[in-house]
């Protein structure tokens, strides 16, 4: 029995070491090949009769670092987010084009108030009124282009959500395939680890474009959920995303989780189970190239349009709208009345009031709405200021009883004022319990003609013809995408000494500088306050500033922000780079350890082979020496 077990060893390690053999090889082979993990035999020892044992190679592992494999994917994710994001940014800053250059909003601004600085020094001269036109319409065409260049921006993310789904879905179903496959077979099946080898090539696709988080069960089937809980690749089954498109965006297609209402693509998620879920009202992915691609349609890339909005709305407001102090109420109770006459739809009458009890002072914007859906305006909670929508054409009373329940609670009192006896004013005043102070009431209203005797002058228009008020809808605000509309006045294309000439009778003496005085003040020295929905201050302390500081700052917010979202790109390519390098410390074949794997297995085989000629030697003398 003992040169039979002594053989039968023999034999089981030339076995053994003809399966190592031809992993070498595989690992060789496959040195290069991405996604290939090393494999190494598994061998274990088997007993055979009273002395000695066999060698069995039971199937192959893959060697790789499972803690550094799912650190990998958590930082691709990231790194897909940080490469969309960057790219688009810098896109974002050539649509802005280099400061000081041709081309530029900043440029284009700076020659039009330089142009209207020129009227007023060549004493309103028709050639300076001629070029001042000129620079108005090509600060106009300016507000065009950049509108034009981020909603192309916003398109092409949009062409690239429909795309990255598409990618996604096929490495969700290529997993998925794989797992089917898997079923059965144990996961050190040879066969098994080339499978898995594929699925974890997948997984690392699908992982550039949605964070996931990857467990496998006891039949090696792998699990795919994203960071908040939805499952996308289960035992044989894949979820889907489904995309479709809203066609071309403008500055007024938005998000809405309404789909009736939604002006954008919708992207939903459909489960294994058949669900459908809207993959951004649910917030389902959090990483990636898809969620990068839903925060630059739908908060990045808005938010910069609403700079250039409010850019270009504040420089057409600053030049038509007169603001008019209210008449003081001496009381008590005391207070101020305020003239809605003539109030455009979108015109405004505001006032203040403090709070005695925490001597907190609060701003109330009345709007004039005009359309009934449009109420009640959307504040958020606490607001200040805070907006409150009336329709001006209902007579003082009636917005008075409107305004005392919007705001009861406040000690500010609301009636019509006694005279003058058209019911167009409003008396807003202290309810006389000492518990409220109104400090200041102002109405603001547009000047619709060029020559009202006034200074103001709608200089721009949306679409040419309609003046721009601010007006509320059911729709929207006239604010959304107006620098896409605005326009020079044609009026005023059509009679360029208007920009000088503001009153026919009398006629305004030659040489008046009055409305180029005006106009070029409000562009350049006026104070106002601008929407926190431009990404500048906050609801309680919006930025403050003229139209040139205004244009300045949110440039210079755009650039440190395409510099920070480069910066991410860097840092992430770095982190991946290194966790890479070190998953492929473990996982990839390490040429020089396989050479000394078949020298080693080259000595064993041949040691083998000598115990087996030994064996045979010894039972042929044996058969010898029995005869």
């Amino acid at each position: 029995m003992g040169l039979s077990s002594a053989l039968a060893s023999a034999m089981s390690g030339l076995r053994a070491n003809q399966a190592a053999l031809s992993i070498v090889s595989s690992n060789v082979a496959n040195a290069q090949t991405p996604g290939y993990v090393v494999q190494t035999p598994n061998q274990i020892e088997v007993t055979t009769g009273d002395f000695g044992s066999t060698a069995m190679t039971t199937g192959v592992s893959r060697e790789l670092d499972a803690f550094v494999q799912n650190q990998l994917r958590t930082e691709t994710g990231g790194s897909g987010y940080a490469d969309q994001m960057a790219n688009i940014l810098k896109q974002l800053q050539n649509v802005y084009g280099t400061p000081g250059n041709s081309g530029t909003l900043e440029t284009a601004l700076n020659n039009f108030t330089t142009a209207l600085q020129a009227l007023s020094t060549s004493s309103g001269a028709s050639s300076a009124q001629t070029v001042a036109l000129g620079a108005a319409q090509a600060l106009a065409t300016q507000l065009n282009v950049t509108t034009k260049g981020i909603q192309s921006l916003r398109s092409n993310v949009e062409q690239d959500l429909g795309t990255s789904a598409q990618a996604a879905n096929a490495a969700m179903q290529q997993v998925a395939t794989i797992n089917t496959k898997l079923q059965g077979l144990s996961a050190n099946d040879p066969s098994a680890a080339t499978l898995m080898d594929q699925r974890d090539q997948a997984i690392n696709t699908l992982s550039k474009y949605v964070d996931v988080r990857v467990t496998t069960d006891g039949s090696n089937q792998a699990n795919i959920y994203t960071t908040t809980g939805i499952q996308l690749v289960g035992a044989g089954l894949a979820s889907q995303f489904t995309f479709a498109s809203a066609g071309a965006i403008s500055a007024t297609s938005l998000y809405n989780t309404d789909p009736a209402k939604s002006g954008v693509g919708a992207l939903n998620i459909v489960l294994p189970n058949g669900s459908k879920v809207d993959v951004v009202a649910n917030n389902v992915v959090s990483s990636g190239q898809i969620a990068a691609d839903l925060k630059l349609r739908d908060q990045t890339l808005v938010q910069a349009q609403n700079q250039i909005d409010q850019l270009a709305a504040t420089m057409s407001s600053a030049l038509s709208d007169k603001t008019t102090a209210g008449s003081t109420v001496s009381g008590p109770p005391a207070g101020f009345d305020v003239d809605l006459a003539g109030a455009l739809p979108g015109n405004t009458a505001t006032f203040t009031y403090t709070d005695v009890a925490t001597n907190t002072q609060r701003q109330i914007t009345l709007v004039n709405v005009t359309d009934p859906a449009a109420l009640p305006l959307q504040n958020a909670t606490n607001a200040n200021p805070m907006q409150i929508g009336v329709n001006f054409a209902a007579g003082a009373s009636t917005i008075a009883s409107v305004l005392n329940t919007a705001l009861s609670g406040s000690h500010v009192s609301f009636s019509a004022a006694p005279s003058p006896a058209t019911g167009s004013t409003l008396r807003i005043t202290d309810d006389s319990s000492g518990l409220a102070k109104v400090n200041l009431a102002t109405t603001r209203k547009t000047m619709s003609s060029l020559t009202s005797g006034n200074p103001q002058l709608a200089v721009f228009t949306d679409g040419g013809q309609a003046l721009y008020t601010g007006a509320i809808s059911a729709s929207g605000s006239q604010l959304t995408g107006f620098a896409g509309r605005i326009k020079v006045n044609t009026q005023l294309a059509a009679d360029p000494t208007r920009m000088s000439v503001y009153n026919t009778s009398p006629v305004t003496p030659a040489g008046d500088t009055t409305r180029s005085d005006y106009l070029y003040s409000q562009l350049t020295s006026a104070v106002f306050s601008y929407s926190p929905t431009t990404g500048l201050g906050s609801a309680n302390q919006p930025f403050t500033g003229s139209v040139s500081n205004y244009l300045q700052q949110f440039l210079s917010v755009q650039a440190n922000a395409s510099t920070q979202a480069t910066q991410l790109q860097q840092g992430q390519s770095v982190v991946v780079s290194t966790l890479q390098a070190k998953f492929d410390s473990t996982a990839k074949v390490n040429l020089d350890s396989e050479m000394s794997n078949l020298i080693q297995l080259q000595n064993a085989y041949a040691a083998n082979a000598h115990v087996m000629s030994v064996v045979q030697s010894m039972m042929n003398t044996l058969i010898q020496a029995q005869v």
